[in-house]
């Protein structure tokens, strides 16, 4: 029997915001103060008839369910599934607020004491993006035209364990500064340099995009004010001054929950380098990538498939919550207070000498936040007496030999190896960020503590961390088969 003909289609749409926005990720409040570069979604439909696939990225802190909704809302009654569109983030902590309490905006921070902060409503930035993000994934639909894809797989340093172990055995997320440093031992986890790679191609052989999957989130300018895709601006500029200006390029962060692009170890003599290149890290890192595709392009131009199989199942997975202790609420309450008390010191510091520091919101935002951080221990330990699971939506992709699959976490390594490991396919692109968030930590992290790594930071921890590496695992046997194709 003939394979069913892959049609493919590409789209691309700009999601920077007009005027000032809450800026995603850290702690303390930010509002943008203008815009380095442009925020992208772009979109890859993949369609052979008998399924399909719609893969969004989106200059993103992560994907909150209110985007995903509302951009699947306005794709209701299209000819394609919308529960079919798998949305993921490039991280991006220079990129506007699209969570709401439940999944990271703190409504409070919107108001310090009795003074107002001014940025566009969380609920309008949601509106903004969806109406772009849906007519461009139409765009992407309605283009679908014959194709074919080629895969392979090179190295690319750019992620690195960000968790430092002390003498002690406690760890810290970032490197220890002195004196600290003289305690050191060693670097907690693995790291993962390969950078997977899903080339599309015309039917005369034409390179018409690249899926760019890669174990690191895009957080170089994460303390910025200003709006930004950070290093996938400029990695995007590279790939189409290489291969093509109308390139379409999806970025991918593979699994790398405790790993970060920023230069960790000997940063000066890193930082001496780079000037003396006369560049920056972000564009250090899109050379690397770059690099890394140019090496894989021409080996697999001629292993076109222009009809491979396609199966992608979508599910509502539930996983087990980190069950918490009293003694873990008892904690968090005994935080949350010091930092109400921080705040209201903070404020009546404000009140008595009045700022005209247009960031004098920062200090007063982050004891609100933390405190709202450690509430969220409370209020999950009440919640863990009646519902001890919480449902997510992840995918899981046969794509001819490769296989792809998806979670919406901060997904630590060590789960990420043991799937790649396990898995049937090739070749395997995970997929994180496809969702808002939230740390799932290793065993031995948890060991170690610190953030990213404590009942705070963990609404899922390692219980839930291996079953959904072992759902996965078996999933994707079940699309394959069962029938590994790895010696």
């Amino acid at each position: 029997m003939d394979k069913t003909p892959l049609q493919i289609g590409w789209g691309q749409t700009e999601i920077t915001p007009e005027g000032p926005v809450f800026i995603a990720g850290q702690f303390y409040t930010r509002i943008s103060e203008g815009v380095a570069d442009p925020l992208m979604a772009i979109a890859l439909a993949l369609d052979t008839g008998e399924d399909h696939v719609i893969f969004v990225s989106v200059d993103s802190v992560g994907i909150s369910d209110a985007v995903r909704d509302a951009v699947r809302a306005r794709l209701d009654g299209e000819t394609f599934d919308p529960r079919k569109v798998l949305f993921h983030a490039t991280h991006s902590h220079a990129a506007p607020e699209s969570r709401f309490s439940n999944g990271g905006l703190r409504e409070s921070a919107r108001e310090i004491g009795h003074r107002k902060l001014e940025a566009m409503p969380v609920d309008q930035v949601v509106e903004f993006m969806a109406g772009r993000i849906a007519a461009m994934i139409r765009k992407a639909w309605a283009g679908r035209a014959p194709g074919g894809i080629a895969f392979g797989i090179d190295d690319a340093v750019v992620g690195r364990n960000r968790r430092w172990v002390n003498d002690q055995g406690i760890s810290t997320m970032y490197r220890l500064f002195p004196p600290q440093t003289e305690t050191f031992r060693h670097v907690e986890g693995f790291e993962d340099h390969s950078l997977n790679l899903l080339a599309t191609y015309d039917p005369q052989g034409k390179l018409t995009g690249v899926l760019v999957n890669i174990p690191s989130p895009s957080q170089q300018s994460e303390h910025s004010f200003l709006l930004s895709a950070d290093f996938w601006a400029e990695t995007r500029a590279e790939l189409r001054k290489r291969f093509g200006e109308g390139l379409g390029v999806i970025s991918q962060c593979s699994a790398a929950g405790d790993l970060t692009g920023r230069t960790i170890l000997e940063p000066a003599a890193r930082a001496r380098m780079l000037k003396l290149r006369g560049i920056d890290d972000r564009q250090e890192i899109a050379n690397r990538i770059t690099e890394a595709v140019a090496r894989i392009l021409p080996v697999i131009a001629s292993t076109v498939d222009y009809a491979p199989e396609l199966r992608h199942r979508v599910e509502m997975l539930e996983l087990p919550v980190n069950r918490l202790s009293q003694a873990d609420a008892d904690d968090a309450a005994r935080n949350a207070a010091a930092m109400e008390e921080q705040y209201q010191a903070e404020v009546a510091r404000l009140n008595d000498a009045a700022s005209a520091d247009p960031r004098w919101y920062l200090r007063a935002s982050e004891f609100q936040r933390r405190k709202t951080w450690y509430q969220g221990v409370i209020q999950r330990f009440q919640e863990q007496k009646t519902c001890s699971t919480k449902p997510f939506e992840v995918h899981f992709l046969r794509l001819g030999e490769i296989a792809f699959a998806s979670n919406p976490f901060e997904y630590y390594l060590d789960f990420g190896i043991q799937i790649k490991v396990r898995s049937p396919a090739l070749q395997t692109f995970l997929i994180q960020l496809a969702g808002n968030g939230t740390y799932v930590p290793s065993p031995r992290s948890v060991q170690g503590g610190g953030y990213g790594s404590v009942p705070a930071s963990n609404p899922i921890g390692p219980e839930g961390g291996q079953a959904l590496a072992e759902h996965t695992v078996t999933t994707l046997r079940e699309l394959f088969n069962d029938c590994p194709s790895q010696p």
